[in-house]
């Protein structure tokens, strides 16, 4: 029975040793027949340890090289985004400006209607002065002449007489 718990142990050994120095192993092994060294066993000891730092090394480049690859894609969707964020801010501003484009004809209209104001400001003097100019007409092209009453003998004015209308054309 003792022989049977011994090589159960020297089993698990075997794969202990498999699973974490097989190959690190097998290839220190090869190396010492290869080369030879007059003190293997230090050899031996050196060629792991210089295995340990190149595979080290090598899990750093890899973890490395990986989170480069998330940071370059993390970019890329950034770069899309700001592109889809500037396509959408152009959008808007077009929006902006065709519903800005009614304003400014209103705003020219507005221009123009004070123009046209301005315009017809010295003709309505014109008339205003020939009404008051004695044997002048009375007339406004447009309008109902007007009849003024005679002046009331005591002194009070009809506030409710009508009041001419305009004609339409």
């Amino acid at each position: 029975m003792a022989e049977a718990g011994l090589e159960l142990a020297h089993r698990m050994e075997t794969e202990y040793l498999k699973r974490c120095l097989g190959n690190c192993l097998a290839q220190a092994l090869a190396e010492v027949v290869k080369v030879r060294p007059s003190d293997p066993t230090e050899y031996l000891a050196h060629w792991l340890h210089h295995y340990r730092k190149v595979t080290q090394a090598k899990e750093e480049g890899q973890q490395e090289k990986t989170q480069l690859k998330e940071e370059y894609g993390n970019s890329l969707k950034e770069a899309h985004m700001t592109e889809m964020l500037k396509q959408e801010e152009c959008h808007i501003q077009q929006e902006h400006e065709k519903c800005q484009q009614p304003l400014a004809s209103v705003a020219s209209s507005t221009k123009e209607t004070i123009f046209m104001q301005e315009n017809t400001e010295p003709h309505e003097k014109e008339v205003l002065k020939q009404e008051c100019v004695p044997g002048a007409s009375s007339t406004i092209p447009g309008r109902v002449p007007q009849q003024v009453p005679p002046p009331d003998p005591s002194g009070e004015t009809d506030w409710n007489a009508e009041i001419p209308q305009e004609i339409n054309y």
